[in-house]
């Protein structure tokens, strides 16, 4: 655990001294920060504030964002050559992966904990459902450690950010638009095979409506699981 926080500490030092993760994360906060707004606007006259709007709002700009928190962690160290200095010192590839993961997923959890102030402002002016949007946080969290871990295997595939940018937002955007299955495909039974393989399939309906199922949780777990298994196996054959 030791090297693994060495890695980890050494990622959100990086994190925190970058302009462009400062301007990423500006982008993040700047976008929330509209789609708050016009939703606020339109529950004074049209409808009613959604407690789960920004986790619901962030579940799409993850397909886009995940990738940028994630492509230079491994993909620059390859190419600099800086990784085959990591792999041959006494650290474990778990450790460097699992370091470097837990990098992203701090630093994703940090811009999610900033837009709690949304809330902050919606308990002054109206009584939000606080289980609802609890429910929804838990989810977008989960979500966002499962797209990280998608992004991450990418950027050790390849030593080319962009590269591992445009392969993982791909990849994101099927495992996204497989909620939309049922309007697709005519099958049923398919359409709930392949809805249920995605991401939104497992937040949509639970999460983002104030429900908390096990089998969701095991889902996102699963899936870091076995991104973060294949993103060592490839950092192994680096090695070698």
């Amino acid at each position: 655990m030791r090297a693994t926080w060495i890695i980890f500490r050494r990622e959100v030092a990086a994190y925190f001294t970058s302009p462009l993760a400062y301007l990423i994360a500006f982008a993040f906060l700047l976008m929330t920060g509209i789609i708050f707004n016009n939703d606020l606007t339109r529950s004074v006259t049209v409808k009613s504030v959604d407690p789960a709007l920004i986790p619901s709002f962030l579940s799409l700009l993850l397909v886009l964002f995940a990738p940028l928190f994630t492509m230079r962690l491994l993909s620059e160290e390859s190419r600099e050559g800086t990784l085959e200095l990591l792999l041959t010192a006494p650290i474990p590839d778990f450790s460097i992966v699992f370091g470097k993961f837990l990098s992203a997923w701090f630093y994703f959890s940090f811009l999610l904990g900033l837009t709690l102030i949304y809330q902050i402002i919606l308990d002054q002016i109206s009584y939000p459902d606080y289980v609802h949007t609890t429910a929804a946080y838990l989810g977008i969290w989960l979500y966002g450690g499962a797209t990280l871990a998608v992004g991450l295997m990418f950027s050790a595939l390849t030593e080319n950010q962009i590269v591992a940018a445009f392969l993982s937002t791909i990849t994101l955007f099927i495992l996204w638009i497989g909620d939309l299955a049922g309007d697709i495909v005519a099958n049923i039974d398919l359409a709930r095979v392949i809805r249920n393989l995605t991401l939104q399939g497992h937040f949509s309906t639970s999460f983002a409506v104030g429900i908390i199922r096990v089998e969701d949780i095991i889902y996102f777990g699963g899936m870091m699981l076995i991104m973060l298994f294949l993103t060592v196996q490839f950092v192994e054959a680096r090695r070698w």
